[in-house]
C-alpha cells in the first residue's frame, strides 16, 4: 500500500473515528469443586476492576489521551466492568504522534472514554460443570477520533493479559477533509494487524488474517502454538497426573482452544 497519509493538510478537525475492537480467551482446566474455587480466585485476582483500570490507564498513556473519570465494578462469583472517561487534548497540548505502522510498547468493563471515543472492557467468566475446561473471555474495544490510534495499544494489552485465543478487529470509520475538500477515508497506512506485534509475538501465536482493504476493515486471529500445562490446572500439577488423564486434559484444552480460533465445533475423534 502506498503511504499518501504523513502530510495530509486539514480543514479542521480529523473526524475519522479508529476502533479496535478484540477478544481475549484465557483457558483453564478445573474438574472438581476445590478446583473451580481456586480458579475463582485466580479470575477475581487476575481480572479484577483495579487491575484492570490499572492496564487500561497505562493503554491511555501508550494512545497519548488524558484521564477525565474513572467507574469501576466487581461481580459476584467473579467478572468486572471499567468505565474511564478521556480527552484526545490536554491540559497540555501534545503536538507529535506515532503513526507508524508498528508495534506499539510492552508492559514491564473498563470504557475510557476520549472527548470524542472511548475504550472499554468486559469480562466473561463460564466454566464447564462436567467436562473441566473453564474459559474466560475479556472484550476490549479501544475506539478514538483524531489523530490518536488504537493500534499502539494492541501489542501491551496481549502481553497484559494471560492470551491463549485472541481475535481482533479494526475499522476506520467516516472520514475528513483535507483543505482542498477531498475526503480522505484513511489518515495511515495499514496491510495487517499483524505489523503493530512484536515479532516473538508473532512467533509465539499461529495467525490468520481476512481483511477487506477497500472498506478499511481489519481481523487477525490468533491461537498459541506452546502452552505448559502445568499453568493451566489448578490445585494439581503434571506429576499428580497419569500419562492417561495428562494426554486427556491436553486433548481437551486444545479442542477447545481449536474451536475458538476457528469458530466452529470440532467433530468427535472418538
Amino acid at each position: 500500500m502506498n503511504k499518501p497519509f504523513d502530510k495530509i493538510k486539514l480543514h479542521g478537525f480529523n473526524n475519522l473515528t479508529k476502533s479496535l475492537s478484540f477478544s481475549i480467551y484465557d483457558i483453564c482446566y478445573a474438574k472438581t469443586e476445590q478446583q473451580r474455587k481456586e480458579y475463582i480466585e485466580y479470575i477475581d485476582e487476575q481480572y479484577s476492576a483495579d487491575r484492570l483500570t490499572d492496564i487500561l490507564g497505562e493503554v491511555v498513556d501508550i494512545i497519548g489521551a488524558n484521564i477525565l473519570n474513572v467507574s469501576r465494578q466487581d461481580y459476584d462469583p467473579q467478572g468486572a466492568s471499567v468505565t474511564i472517561l478521556i480527552s484526545e487534548e490536554p491540559i497540555e497540548q501534545q503536538t507529535t504522534y506515532d503513526v507508524d505502522e508498528a508495534p506499539g510498547p510492552l508492559p514491564e468493563t473498563v470504557v475510557a472514554h476520549l472527548d470524542k471515543s472511548h475504550i472499554c472492557v468486559h469480562t466473561y467468566p463460564e466454566a464447564h460443570p462436567d467436562d473441566g475446561i473453564c474459559t474466560f473471555r475479556a472484550d476490549i474495544e479501544v475506539s478514538t477520533c483524531g489523530i490518536i490510534s488504537p493500534l499502539k495499544a494492541l501489542n501491551f494489552l496481549i502481553h497484559s493479559l494471560e492470551s491463549d485465543v485472541v481475535t481482533i478487529d479494526y475499522r476506520v470509520r467516516g472520514f475528513t477533509r483535507d483543505v482542498d475538500g477531498v475526503k480522505h477515508y484513511i489518515d495511515h497506512a495499514i496491510n495487517s494487524i499483524q505489523n503493530y506485534m512484536t515479532e516473538d509475538t508473532k512467533e509465539a501465536y499461529q495467525m490468520m488474517d481476512v481483511n477487506v482493504y477497500q472498506e478499511n476493515l481489519f481481523h487477525t486471529k490468533m491461537m498459541l502454538k506452546e502452552t505448559d500445562l502445568n499453568t493451566y490446572l489448578f490445585g494439581v500439577s503434571t506429576a499428580d497426573l497419569s500419562e492417561d488423564e495428562e494426554e486427556e486434559i491436553r486433548s481437551k484444552l486444545t479442542r477447545e482452544m481449536q474451536e475458538i480460533f476457528y469458530g466452529r465445533n470440532l467433530p468427535d475423534t472418538e
